[in-house]
């Protein structure tokens, strides 16, 4: 029925205005009571989806990535949709309005996405506040650096984002991989990436003690773009941080083997989506296998049916996350993924 009906009538409309409008109808409807409903159809639990990963108990292993809810105000009524677990954020400090419009554009023909938003949100003083709320979901915090702040201060941006989520998420993300803000990616490299984490795992420390709680998991967002050198260079950096995880990957620069339309192939930005399956399979089966599963990684690039989580997960994913497969697919995705996970059993 999406796929048939919905989706076509809403792709004949801006993809920003799009995402705005469906956030409110999905409100509007929980608020009727449809939640219910939403769970009865897209909803499957059973013992064998569940996952101990990061120390933490997953649902199920198909999660929402970030970019989706930036601002956590729809976590709980997505969680209807039937997914183990919500990334929120991406988050800064300060509120910021993220890149001029138009921002996000629809390859229909690679079943893609071009999104430059520029980590646009309202703060994370205003996700905290929507975060006080009772989770149905495990959340993670995405969270990033202001496009002002310079890169040799970028480290007191996580820190702050991180203070302010740490009561209210289950989990962090450190996103230095996104293509759309200036110099962003230039803290992948080792030794101001290396800085960060440990600066990071230092505050993670601090606040667990203030809490009286354990620290939270923390993991890197890497982009697809990274060579094998470099790649080697994360799987040491993981080691000598000892951080939780890494999630694999981000959106791309490259635009290869693309069959869209020229205008839109020219359009700066990430690409997401079915072109990206391929390569974000190959980051997470060199990581996994050049680092001799020493961590768990969240795979997440391309995956638009289940045989794609699947591919994911027999590459070394131990978890997978939807962006663009969920606004292509549908939300019937999350529960065919899940029953494709429990037939393999």
């Amino acid at each position: 029925m999406y796929k048939i009906f919905i989706r076509p009538l809403l792709f004949l409309f801006d993809p920003e205005a799009v995402h705005y409008f469906s956030f409110s109808v999905i409100k509007y409807l929980s608020k009727l009571g449809f939640g219910s409903i939403t769970r009865r159809i897209y909803t499957l639990e059973d013992p064998a989806l569940e996952r101990e990963v990061f120390g933490l108990k997953f649902k199920n292993p198909v999660g929402l990535a970030a970019g989706f809810d930036k601002n956590a105000l729809l976590y709980n009524e997505l969680s209807d949709f039937g997914f183990g677990f919500i990334e929120i954020g991406t988050l800064t400090p300060k509120p910021q309005d993220g890149n001029p419009k138009k921002r996000l554009f629809r390859l229909k023909k690679d079943q893609a996405i071009i999104n430059r938003m520029g980590f646009n949100n309202a703060g994370v003083a205003i996700a905290v506040k929507a975060l006080k709320k009772q989770h149905k979901v495990l959340i993670g915090g995405n969270i990033g650096k202001n496009k002002v702040t310079p890169n040799d201060q970028a480290t007191e941006d996580y820190i702050i984002c991180t203070q302010a989520l740490w009561p209210h998420v289950d989990y962090f993300v450190v996103n230095v991989s996104s293509p759309n803000t200036p110099g962003l990616r230039e803290l992948q490299e080792k030794e101001p990436l290396t800085a960060l984490l440990k600066a990071l795992k230092v505050e993670n420390a601090l606040l667990a003690n203030k809490y009286a709680q354990k620290p939270k998991p923390f993991l890197l967002k890497i982009a697809p773009d990274l060579t094998e050198d470099q790649l080697l260079d994360i799987i040491a950096i993981i080691h000598e941080t000892q951080i939780d995880g890494v999630i694999a990957t981000n959106t791309t620069i490259g635009r290869e083997g693309l069959v869209s339309e020229k205008p839109l192939l020219k359009e700066a930005g990430g690409l997401s989506g079915a072109p990206l399956r391929k390569r974000s399979t190959e980051v997470i089966r060199f990581l996994s296998q050049k680092s001799g599963n020493a961590f768990p990684i969240i795979g997440v690039g391309g995956i638009h049916s289940p045989e794609d989580a699947l591919e994911k997960l027999e590459a070394g994913a131990t978890l997978v996350q939807l962006w663009t497969g969920f606004v292509y697919e549908g939300p019937a995705l999350v529960k065919q993924i899940n029953k494709a996970i429990l037939a393999k059993r």
